[in-house]
């Protein structure tokens, strides 16, 4: 069950102000287009372009976790959560789960996540349990909030904002090989999924003797000259900080339009009263 391991492009680009990052993007798309690559993009906002790519799972030191030895893990979670949180998931017993995910043809036969199971997962996400899923938006205003938002000046000076193209059409990969799988927008779950335009990757590899088990993102961008996915990481001043988020605000893109809490709005009036500029 052999097959060639694709691999992912990844294009750096330093942009001097907040105008040429939307001017890049527009030129980006507008070339993908032509290339007919007819893709959504995803992007996703870091606020120092010192970090890398990783999964809450894999800051949690599990990174090379069997898929079924997660879902036992979150199963064995889910009545206390279930009690607590007052909202139910229909979830696969983790024998059957364990069995499906020692065959390679599981993610796509099979559809794994399942629907039950990625609207847990995501639930879990968002509230903070350590997950394979790499959250992305649909939106570059909102990963610009996300890149923007904090008020620590980073290292480098730098945040970043990346955007994944994902070719769907005609990837090659086998046993052995890692991939890169995005699994949807479309999912029942916490209303911060939708507010934040999100969607989700997963890194995974299939090993003949263990089944299918998790990879890790960064692992997977390299220059390369083979048409698969790819991948934009645009390096952008901080000191755009504020006109960034005046300019989103403008527009009610804010961390209370985004979480919807009492402390999202006091965020976004502090924002508001504290850092703006009058006039």
């Amino acid at each position: 069950m052999g097959g060639v391991e694709f691999e992912l492009m990844l294009e750096i680009l330093d942009v001097d102000t907040w105008e040429l990052f939307q001017k890049a993007v527009a030129e980006i798309h507008q070339a993908e287009r032509s290339a007919g690559r007819h893709t959504e993009f995803l992007y996703r906002g870091h606020p120092d372009s010192a970090w890398t790519l990783t999964t809450t799972l894999e800051r949690a030191g599990r990174e090379k976790e069997r898929l079924s030895e997660y879902y036992h893990t979150i199963s064995v979670a889910k009545p206390q959560i279930e009690t607590f949180s007052g909202i139910n998931w229909n979830l696969l017993d983790w024998p059957i789960v364990e069995r499906r995910l020692l065959e390679y043809d599981t993610l796509l036969l099979h559809r794994f996540p399942d629907p039950g199971t990625y609207s847990y997962m995501v639930h879990l996400r968002h509230h903070g349990f350590p997950s394979p899923l790499l959250d992305w938006t649909r939106s570059q205003y909102i990963a610009a909030y996300f890149a923007f938002r904090s008020t620590s000046k980073p290292a480098k000076n730098h945040v970043s904002i990346y955007a994944y193209s994902e070719k769907r059409d005609g990837k090659v990969s086998g046993t052995g090989a890692p991939q890169i799988r995005r699994i949807g927008p479309y999912v029942t779950t916490h209303k911060r999924h939708f507010l934040q335009q999100s969607d989700y990757t997963m890194c995974v590899v299939f090993q003949d003797a263990l089944g299918w088990q998790f990879d890790i993102h960064e692992s997977m961008f390299d220059l390369s000259e083979i048409d698969q996915d790819r991948l934009w990481k645009f390096n952008i001043p901080w000191t755009e900080r504020l006109k960034v988020l005046r300019i989103l605000d403008t527009y009610n893109l804010n961390a209370f339009s985004l979480f919807d809490s009492e402390e999202s709005l006091m965020e976004t009036m502090a924002l508001r009263t504290l850092e703006f500029p009058l006039g």
